[in-house]
């Protein structure tokens, strides 16, 4: 299992704010803040956001269940900065420059922000366990994780319960907090 310690995580992220692709630093640290998976962050949709509750409604996840990803920090002001300047020809939160109807391909920004931070083995799904072994490490409890991560069982997130031993949107406030000051 691969996380990004402290200098890799600041690395990549003033990596992803230098790319040619602006949309890439709020990508990354959405997926870092809340844990979500790269298709389900890629292919959200401005309907999605409840900015009153300070939440994404996830409808389509892996385990076919809605999911809701507390925004937090500075997620939340990415996203609000995002939103200001969003394509409002297009409901996507992330489209595609040339073709603002798709989901954007974040590969090539992705590959290259890994380049230019020099980190190495490390794959965009590896964000969602960054985020799992940062909130462990925050003092999360394995059922925390697993809420935030839309996991069915304990089963799944215990793979982190070295990092603590030892609460949900409080939690992600404050693992966030940390992480990007």
């Amino acid at each position: 299992m691969r996380f990004l310690d402290d200098e890799e995580r600041e690395r990549l992220l003033e990596a992803c704010k230098v790319s040619t692709n602006p949309q890439l630093h709020t990508l990354v640290v959405l997926a870092l803040s809340t844990g979500a998976r790269h298709g389900e962050l890629i292919n959200l949709r401005w309907s999605e956001v409840d900015w009153q509750r300070r939440v994404i409604t996830l409808h389509d996840t892996k385990n076919k269940e809605r999911r809701l990803l507390p925004l937090a920090h500075y997620a939340l002001h990415l996203m609000e900065e995002h939103n200001k300047v969003r394509n409002i020809a297009s409901d996507l939160v992330f489209p595609s420059p040339p073709h603002p109807m798709k989901p954007w391909d974040s590969r090539p920004a992705w590959l290259s922000a890994l380049q230019k931070a020099n980190i190495e083995n490390f794959r965009f799904h590896d964000l969602r366990h960054s985020c799992a072994s940062y909130l462990a490490m925050n003092g999360a409890s394995l059922a925390e994780i697993a809420e935030v991560l839309g996991h069915k069982t304990l089963q799944m997130v215990k793979r982190y319960a070295h990092l603590s031993e030892a609460h949900t949107a409080k939690v992600v406030q404050s693992m966030n907090e940390r992480i990007f000051g």
